[in-house]
This record gives C-alpha cells, sequence and structure tokens, in this order.
C-alpha cells in the first residue's frame, strides 16, 4: 500500500474532525459562566442566557453549512478539489476568529456562519478528492475514516470543553474555540504537500500533471504500467461522461435512465430520518442540563454574580439553564 495513499486518508478524513468538533464543543460552552455573562442576560439579578440566543449560536452554523455545500461542486470544479477546500478552510479560520474575538450575539453569529461555510464546503468536497485519488482497494476504508474523525472530534471537543471550563475568565470558552486554528492548519498543511486530483487535472486538459499525481498516488514511476492503465481507465471514464453530455441542477430532479431523482430522495430520506433519530440534537444539546452538574456536583439553580453557595462553592458556576 502506497505511504502517499496513507497519508491522504488520514489527512483528508480529518476535515470529517471540523464537523465533529464544532458539533461537540458549542453545547459545552453555552454553559459557562463568562460565556452566559458575555452574551447572556440579566433577568432580576441574575445571569441567564435567553433561549432565541442559544438556539441562534446553535442552530445558525446550519445556515453555513447548506450555502457552502451548494457551492462547494462549482468551486472544486472550478479551482481544483485543492484549492476549493483551501477556499473553505480560510473562512473555517474567519469564522473562528468573529467566534473568539466578538462580544455580542452578531458577530458570534457571524463567525458560525463563516464556519459553517467551511464545514459544509470541506464535506463534500473532501469525500470527493479521497475518492478521486485513492487506490480503489483501499478507496471504501478512506473513505469511511471521515465518519470515524466525525466520531472523534464530538469526543475530543467533549475533553477540551471540560479541561477549560473551570477557567474564571472568557479564555474558558475563546479556549476551545481557538483551537480550532490548530485542526484547520493540519488540513491546509496536508493540502500543501499532497497532489490535486488526477480526475480533475484530465478534467482540466493537464494530462502530464494527471499522471505525476497518479504517480505519486501510486508510488510507481509515470511511464509505469500500473500508472498508463490507471490514467487510459480514467480517460475513458471522464470521455464517456462528455459524450453522455453536460448536466444542470435540473437534471436531479429527473428520473431517467441514470434515475437521479430516485437517488437524491433516497439520500435525503437517510438524512432526514438520522435527523429524526436526535443524534445531532443528542450531541448539541444534551451537554446543557448535565454539565453544571457533572462539573460541579451541585444543584442546576440561577446565582447572583459573586453569591456563595454551600461548601464554599461559587455561586456563579451553578447556572440555571
Amino acid at each position: 500500500m502506497p505511504s502517499l495513499a496513507i497519508f491522504l486518508g488520514a489527512f483528508a478524513s480529518f476535515a470529517g474532525f471540523l464537523f465533529g468538533y464544532d458539533t461537540g464543543y458549542i453545547s459545552g460552552i453555552k454553559v459557562m459562566v463568562p460565556f452566559i455573562e458575555t452574551f447572556g442576560a440579566q433577568e432580576h439579578g441574575e445571569w441567564v442566557l435567553p433561549t432565541a440566543t442559544s438556539s441562534l449560536v446553535t442552530s445558525i452554523l446550519s445556515v453555513g453549512t447548506l450555502f457552502g455545500a451548494l457551492f462547494a461542486s462549482t468551486i472544486a470544479d472550478r479551482f481544483g478539489r485543492r484549492w476549493g477546500i483551501i477556499i473553505y478552510i480560510i473562512l473555517f479560520c474567519i469564522g473562528v476568529a468573529l467566534q473568539t474575538a466578538c462580544k455580542n450575539v452578531g458577530g458570534f453569529s457571524a463567525g458560525r456562519v463563516f464556519a459553517g461555510l467551511g464545514v459544509g464546503g470541506t464535506s463534500v468536497i473532501v469525500p470527493v478528492y479521497q475518492a478521486e485519488c485513492a487506490p480503489k482497494h483501499i478507496r471504501g476504508l478512506i473513505i469511511s475514516a471521515y465518519q470515524f474523525f466525525i466520531t472523534f472530534g464530538l469526543l475530543l471537543a467533549a475533553i477540551v470543553v471540560y479541561a477549560t471550563h473551570g477557567r474564571p475568565d472568557a479564555s474558558s470558552y475563546q479556549i476551545p474555540i481557538a483551537i480550532q486554528f490548530l485542526w484547520a492548519a493540519i488540513i491546509a498543511g496536508g493540502t500543501a504537500v499532497l497532489p490535486e486530483s488526477p480526475r480533475w487535472l484530465v478534467m482540466a486538459g493537464k494530462d502530464d500533471q494527471a499522471r505525476n499525481a497518479l504517480s505519486r498516488l501510486l508510488g510507481e514511476p509515470a511511464d509505469s504500467e500500473t500508472v498508463t492503465n490507471h490514467y487510459a481507465e480514467m480517460k475513458a471514464n471522464l470521455d464517456h461522461e462528455r459524450l453522455s453530455g453536460s448536466g444542470g441542477w435540473l437534471d436531479v430532479l429527473k428520473n431517467g435512465e441514470s434515475r437521479n431523482f430516485a437517488r437524491i430522495i433516497t439520500g435525503m430520506g437517510i438524512q432526514a430520518f438520522q435527523q429524526l433519530s436526535r443524534s445531532e440534537l443528542t450531541f448539541q444539546l444534551l451537554w446543557h442540563p448535565v454539565l453544571p452538574v457533572v462539573w460541579h456536583h451541585q444543584p442546576i439553580r440561577h446565582c447572583h454574580r459573586g453569591q456563595h453557595g454551600l461548601h464554599g462553592h461559587d455561586c456563579r458556576r451553578n447556572v440555571d439553564v
């Protein structure tokens, strides 16, 4: 198995980590007292995070992921898979910066939208990049690793939030957010090392570069029989697609020979029922009533600034959610 193919799987799948981590950390920081005091409001002398604010900062990410995913194919086809990933990582970093620095709900929400654009775009481009670059005998394993990294991101988000929840200032929620710059740097660094998709290079008319990319991915000389056969097969498939004619957005609603509409309905149905299973809701909101109890072993209740509860515990850390 070529070493570069293994690296491709590890790096590209790491993009799934962005989605998992972002899904996991938001529910944890919303119960932190510094976050509530920054983005919440006082009611009867008590700091609370309004339901509307809580819902907004949680769900607004999906607006970004929607548009990021919709435009991902256009960007990837025009600029290439690697540059498409880089463009969306830049948008993701803008979102992380806004969430870290802004002290108002509007700025924080804008950061969530930009981060959503990055998450949505990479969620589309990365699996395509994996499928086009990975050798056939490990392609399924590499693409499946993307889902594993989503789950791993959820786990690490829980660990990071737990490690910073006791800090008395804004760094308690800023650290879990800002650490995402590290994840983005890992993906950007991997993009700089890995070759462009050979399939996209052929589509762009860059046949020599496509052969060189295949050579690197397969660990064989560019003029070897293995590279030549892979190139010929890929070229034949693309020629067949061109002869079949180009497609548009409305083609996804047609149920002809390719049964596009049936595939779309099947995919939408799977995703809809997955959402109805409440798995996303569990990851994003379960911590909301649970973490204050787990962290401090105290009942959840409203607290006044500076007030101390039983046994000398700082009552500010026991926030009614």
